[in-house]
């Protein structure tokens, strides 16, 4: 059984919902399973801590996480065009999974929320590429043969799977962002298992 990690960050929810997509998209190939998890909040006190395990949601991701997995999807919501803090501050510690080419050769994907439909999506999706082009993985998109790529007028781009939450910040996904999670977890889990055959 392949494992794959789905490694988010959420706020307000739609991320997570994303992710939990993802995962279900994931477990519908055989010979995989979702392996969901997620980063604490970065506190603004430099003594304040997160608790060992988050109140709700899935569990925190470790080193172990990283080793096991035969892929990774990677989600967070926009910041200004950018990954949000707790995200950029957990891939700034994975120093040593670099040094040792942990994720090397290993397939991932990406996936975001925005309030806005120009709120930087595709800018955050290409900034969370960036720490896994040099940990060496190999990217996967979402090919306009998804038919919901083509006729989304919500969330979803060639870049991964989004949501726009709309100026009231309402975490639920449409029809399409749905199909689109959905379809990118199952692409990444086909990859996976066509990269682990060995070569004929």
């Amino acid at each position: 059984m392949q494992d794959i990690l789905v490694l988010y960050y959420s706020h307000r929810g739609s991320v997570r919902q994303l992710a939990e997509h993802l995962a279900r998209g994931i477990d519908s190939i055989p010979g995989t399973q979702a392996r969901l998890r997620t980063v604490p909040r970065v506190s603004t006190i430099c003594e304040a801590s997160a608790p060992d395990i988050p109140d709700s949601g899935a569990p925190y991701v470790e080193a172990c996480d990283l080793e096991e997995c035969s892929a990774i999807a990677l989600g967070s919501p926009v910041r200004f065009g950018n990954m949000a803090a707790p995200m950029k501050y957990f891939w700034d510690s994975t120093i040593a999974a670099w040094q040792n080419g942990t994720l090397a050769g290993k397939p991932a994907c990406v996936f975001t929320s925005s309030s806005s439909q120009h709120g930087g999506n595709e800018a955050t999706l290409l900034s969370m590429m960036l720490p896994l082009l040099h940990h060496g993985m190999l990217l996967l998109g979402l090919p306009f043969t998804e038919p919901a790529l083509a006729s989304t007028r919500d969330g979803g781009t060639p870049y991964g799977a989004s949501h726009v939450a709309g100026p009231d910040g309402n975490p639920g996904l449409t029809d399409h962002e749905r199909q689109l999670a959905f379809a990118q977890g199952q692409r990444l889990a086909n990859i996976a298992l066509k990269l682990s055959r060995p070569c004929a």
